[in-house]
């Protein structure tokens, strides 16, 4: 998909002669505990040399996750399941609708920095969603990628509203990621009015997906979106489908 020859101003390529990343797509609805327990095991065969790299994209059930830095104040109702997880972050929500994509790569083949790699993440999601005319933000302070909300309230100081559309959260075992990246497409947004998500809590800012944005796109378009922008800044997958 993406011309070997001419390559993107930031990259996070593996070394020359690494195989391609594989990419599946799982159909349906995965258990959290069961994708969890898949990377894990994912992770160790990649740090074993006996598995390739990895990028699964699929939907979960309604559920929250804590991360790492998750506070006990920003579960305000816990009306789905909560797993805690060693990922960093705090709260946050996955559902239908949304494209969430574990990400396993052995930062042995590519850099041994996990900044480059958060930075990597994001300029992936904001070349996804520049696809569809969308333009993704990234905010100090702030994790995930945002989009402006001129049309909304802003803040009492006058700020610009700014909605969240895609969170990101890694973890790393012998220098191999995984937890990854998730996109809101179309979930039901009320359901992250259980969590202050990732922690923020700001009149102006809040949660959005591309539908809500008012793109009527399906998640097999994110899905070459994605695929197409991974490929610029990672390198070559090959499919694998369930």
């Amino acid at each position: 998909m993406t011309d070997p020859s001419n390559p993107p101003a930031f990259s996070f390529r593996a070394l020359p002669g690494s195989p391609p990343v594989e990419w599946r797509i799982s159909d349906g609805l995965t258990d959290y505990d069961v994708a969890v327990a898949e990377m894990e095991a994912r992770a160790s065969a990649i740090a074993e040399g006996q598995a390739d790299e990895l990028v699964w994209l699929l939907e979960h059930p309604p559920l929250y996750t804590s991360g790492t830095s998750a506070r006990p104040q920003d579960l305000l109702d816990a009306r789905f399941p909560v797993h805690p997880t060693g990922r960093g972050g705090q709260f946050t929500y996955h559902g239908p609708g949304q494209r969430v994509a574990y990400v396993m790569l052995d930062l042995n083949r590519r850099q041994r920095d996990v900044r480059a790699y958060v930075c990597a993440l994001e300029k992936w999601i904001i070349a996804a969603l520049a696809r569809f005319n969308v333009k993704g933000e990234i905010r100090e302070g702030r994790v995930g990628v945002w989009v402006r909300r001129p049309e909304k309230p802003g803040g009492l100081r006058g700020e610009t509203a700014e909605d969240k559309v895609a969170a990101i959260g890694v973890r790393m075992r012998r220098w191999v990621s995984f937890h990854g990246i998730a996109l809101n497409v179309e979930p039901d947004l009320s359901h992250f009015s259980g969590i202050v998500p990732c922690g923020i809590a700001e009149s102006q800012l809040g949660v959005t997906s591309l539908v809500d944005l008012g793109l009527p796109v399906t998640m097999e378009d994110v899905d070459v979106a994605l695929r197409q922008s991974f490929e610029e800044i990672f390198g070559p997958t090959v499919l694998a489908r369930d």
